[in-house]
């Protein structure tokens, strides 16, 4: 997910999605672990949504302030 596209989302749809890529992070962790994903580098890209969802939350909250 890029960027331009969480910056046009609702701060509650952030927040839903927050949820769910932590838990697909979390799946993708305990597959991985078990047996190799196929494509690995999904667990990378699913870590750098976290943070841009992550980040965006923030901003919006510094901007209220």
């Amino acid at each position: 997910m890029k960027t331009r596209e969480i910056k046009e989302l609702t701060t509650a749809e952030i927040s839903e999605r927050l949820v769910s890529e932590r838990e697909g992070l979390v799946r993708m962790r305990l597959n991985h672990a078990i047996s190799p994903l196929d494509n690995p580098c999904l667990i990378k890209e699913a870590r750098k949504t976290i943070a841009r969802l992550e980040t965006e939350l923030r901003q919006r909250e510094l901007n209220q302030q």
